[in-house]
């Protein structure tokens, strides 16, 4: 085997894991792909003659990319940020081990969506030693801080990301709420939709066009737009999403939107809908 092959070998065991934290630091799959084939041209260029581990070294190579793409994010983003679903991960409502395969990437939307409102290098420390257990000695110099601020770096997250929705664990249990959200919206049956919605829950649907955008806070107004969830139960699909029940919307068979509900407690807390057609585009649906 050429010292070329070894080396794609090489890069290739560590794959999965670096497009991993790719995506939970970047939310975005294309952004996330992008990284990592970073990582791979520099790894082809560089001189690892003495690095003794590799995975670390591509870890941080990966997340001084996306660090990069995160303060340049910052800088540039002109959409609402309240308003932005971070890229789905979806899979059939009943995934082969391929499918199994890619939802290992994924991580629960309503945790990327806090973890877009957090600082570059709070997001960076908090993906990389909760989510991945990389010791602060390590974060801190991909962040330029000292091992201790890189710490309080996380911990301010940490704060940050405990009111993330989190969904209930049993996906089947998911489904039947949704089916009864889906159900009411169709019928029209107000009571029966403020029966599956949390008192505060908050629906956030992204265009991804100046003004298309909206964010809707408490039951009574969430309900009050069930038109827009007309479509869904004319041709709608059941999927996973990011590892929990969701849907598909399509429409004379292309994918309109993907409807991202977390459902906790037998309610819906929160309501995430992804309808830009470039990043759709780019999802495989």
């Amino acid at each position: 085997m050429t010292v070329d092959a070894v080396l794609v070998e090489q890069f290739e065991a560590h794959r999965d894991h670096l497009r991993g934290v790719a995506y939970r630091m970047l939310g975005s799959v294309s952004e996330a792909e992008d990284a990592v084939q970073e990582a791979w041209l520099r790894l082809s260029r560089a001189d690892t003659g003495g690095v003794v581990n590799l995975g670390g070294w591509l870890t941080t190579v990966v997340s001084r990319v996306c660090l990069d793409v995160l303060r340049s994010r910052k800088s540039r983003r002109e959409e609402p940020l309240e308003t932005h679903v971070p890229d789905t991960i979806v899979a059939a409502a009943d995934p082969d081990p391929a499918e199994q395969a890619v939802l290992a990437d994924s991580v629960g939307l309503a945790l990327l969506v806090v973890l877009e409102t957090l600082s570059p290098a709070e997001r960076l420390a908090f993906v990389l030693h909760d989510l991945f257990g990389v010791p602060f000695a390590e974060i801190a110099p991909i962040v330029g801080r000292t091992p201790a601020t890189a710490a309080q770096l996380a911990s301010r997250a940490r704060r940050r990301v405990r009111g993330a929705a989190l969904p209930d664990a049993d996906v089947a249990a998911q489904r039947e709420v949704i089916d009864a959200f889906l159900a009411a919206s169709r019928s029209g049956d107000f009571d029966a939709l403020l029966a599956v919605l949390d008192p505060d829950v908050v629906l956030r649907a992204d265009t991804g066009v100046a003004g298309g955008s909206r964010l809707i806070r408490g039951a009574a107004a969430v309900a009050g737009q069930a038109v827009l969830f007309e479509q869904l139960g004319a041709e709608s699909r059941p999927v996973l999403v990011n590892g929990a029940a969701g849907l598909v919307a399509l429409v004379d068979g292309k994918p309109m939107s993907v409807f991202c509900p977390t459902v906790r407690a037998g309610r819906i807390v929160e309501i995430n809908i992804l309808a830009d057609p470039e990043r759709l585009a780019q999802l495989n649906l």
